[in-house]
């Protein structure tokens, strides 16, 4: 039996599809050219980190051949989706066997706060297998029943609350292994400039793919895009549309219509969600690029191969985008006709975090002319953009330093830690801030940012002193025992990445 199923598992079963897949602002189907040729999704001329698995401590045994039957499946769905842009699978929950459900498990994260079910990670796994096989048997009898997301609140740096949905722990593992299946299908189709939450792509990737778009095309104004409440205004008929381009199998719709409807609990009180993916649920990510590539990825990718005269180049990471333009004329018919292509399918930009600037290697020489300040800034995955120059010429170049707000707002979280940890035992917060600097060291040590964690380091050394010597009255801490302290704990900063041109070049 598990012979037949394991040669089950390598047929792909597709359809081909009457749909079309990209939709014009009237709500006519037209059909549209794949970007992707090539074996895997590529970055576009001068744009392009695995979505990190929490737990790879996965014991040995677990990589048997039932796991490679699995793999192997899924070769096949990407080989047939590669193959044909218009197949829709109608066989895909078969690949939910109860190896990918093991992997899911161990590809959570261990210490992620529990769902409305209130089981953690740990609880789960005390029998494992078991919980496994029911899970998988549930799944595919269809009495597999999902449970609500329950609601919570994080803080966002202009002192809103962002609302998130954390779900039960098994409404996790179905959803990553419905992640895994269906990425089989998508990373075939999604757009090269598209690097949100994608496997293989990361921030940083998006980062270098703008730098060199903005220094080695024509650009001279940017469009910073962003999606008001993109994740909460989701409309789930479009949605399902959108998946029904691809998918045919009516499990697996079945089984995300079944999140959808699961709905919030808050407080005890539930309540259903007509709209929106909860941000937080293992799913949500991948909904959101399928969302956005038929609304947005795909629209733009024809506009500016068909409607642009000039240089147009295109770095989208989830709802936040950034398009640079050679004319203006050009970028503000593009933006009037964004507006009206996002209108369609019920999303709207930002009024005040959307904005279109001059910027780019002639920008600081055309407003000195016309006497007019330094070109505009603009804000992307955490770092403040800006034109510059070399230090040793007067080439231009794209300086980058760490957002101020999100520098204060780390520099406050780690000051209050500081003094609410000053009484444990040295070490042990030495080792946590290490830990931190490092941390936030590795995301933001690119080059051209190292002034702001110099300084950075600079203000932790003070906050970590103050509260030292907050421990007692009676003995003061001086800097020379300080030091000790600060060299063994407080890591320097140096640059942790190379600049993008190298790093872009050797990928792409």
């Amino acid at each position: 039996m598990a012979d037949e199923r394991s040669v089950r598992s390598e047929k792909v079963k597709c359809q081909t599809s009457d749909m079309n897949v990209g939709e014009p602002s009237d709500g006519r189907v037209v059909p549209m050219k794949d970007p992707n040729k090539s074996k895997a999704p590529l970055a576009e001329g001068p744009e392009g980190r695995r979505s990190t698995k929490e737990n790879i401590e996965q014991t040995t045994t677990l990589r048997t051949q039932s796991r490679d039957g699995v793999m192997s499946g899924l070769n096949g769905v990407r080989e047939a989706a590669r193959k044909d842009k218009r197949c829709r699978f109608t066989a895909l929950l078969h690949h939910v066997r109860v190896e990918l459900l093991r992997e899911s498990y161990f590809a959570l994260k261990r210490n992620a706060a529990s769902g409305v079910d209130e089981v953690t990670w740990r609880q789960y796994g005390e029998n494992l297998e078991d919980q496994l096989v029911q899970l998988h048997e549930r799944v595919h009898r269809g009495t597999y029943r999902a449970q609500p997301s329950r609601r919570t609140y994080i803080q966002k740096e202009d002192g809103r609350e962002r609302p998130l949905g954390i779900a039960s722990l098994e409404d996790k593992i179905v959803q990553q292994a419905i992640v895994t299946v269906l990425n089989s299908i998508y990373e075939e189709d999604f757009v090269g400039f598209s690097y949100g939450f994608r496997p293989g792509r990361s921030q940083h990737q998006a980062l270098d793919a703008l730098w060199m778009g903005i220094t080695r095309r024509k650009v001279g104004w940017i469009l910073d895009g962003d999606i008001r409440g993109f994740f909460d205004m989701i409309n789930h008929a479009w949605l399902m549309k959108f998946l029904e381009h691809r998918i045919a199998d009516r499990r697996v719709l079945r089984l995300i219509q079944k999140w959808f409807r699961a709905g919030v609990s808050e407080e005890g009180q539930w309540s259903a969600t007509t709209v929106g993916t909860p941000q937080g649920a293992v799913i949500s990510p991948l909904l959101a690029n399928i969302y956005l590539h038929y609304v947005l990825d795909l629209w733009a990718n024809q506009w500016r191969k068909v409607q642009a005269t000039g240089d147009v180049i295109i770095v989208r990471y989830a709802d936040d985008f950034v398009v640079g333009f050679e004319d203006r004329a050009e970028a503000t018919r593009f933006l009037k006709e964004l507006g009206d292509r996002l209108r369609a399918f019920a999303l709207e930009l930002h009024p005040e975090k959307t904005r279109l600037i001059e910027f780019g290697r002639f920008a600081s020489s055309d407003r000195w002319k016309r006497g007019e300040g330094k070109p505009e800034t603009f804000n992307f995955l955490g770092f403040t953009h800006y034109c510059g120059k070399y230090k040793k010429s007067d080439r231009f170049v794209v300086g980058r330093k760490t957002v101020r707000k999100r520098w204060i707002a780390k520099l406050k979280a780690i000051r209050e830690t500081l003094f609410q940890r000053r009484h444990e035992p040295v070490m042990e917060t030495g080792i946590w801030l290490k830990s931190v600097v490092q941390g936030y060291f590795n995301y933001h040590a690119v080059p051209g940012n190292l002034d702001c964690l110099d300084e950075f380091r600079t203000q932790i050394i003070r906050h970590w002193l103050a509260a030292l010597r907050r421990r007692s009255q009676k003995s003061r801490l001086t800097w020379k025992r300080y030091r000790v302290l600060i060299d063994q704990w407080i890591p320097h900063a140096r640059s942790m990445h190379p600049y993008p041109f190298v790093r872009f070049t050797a990928k792409i």
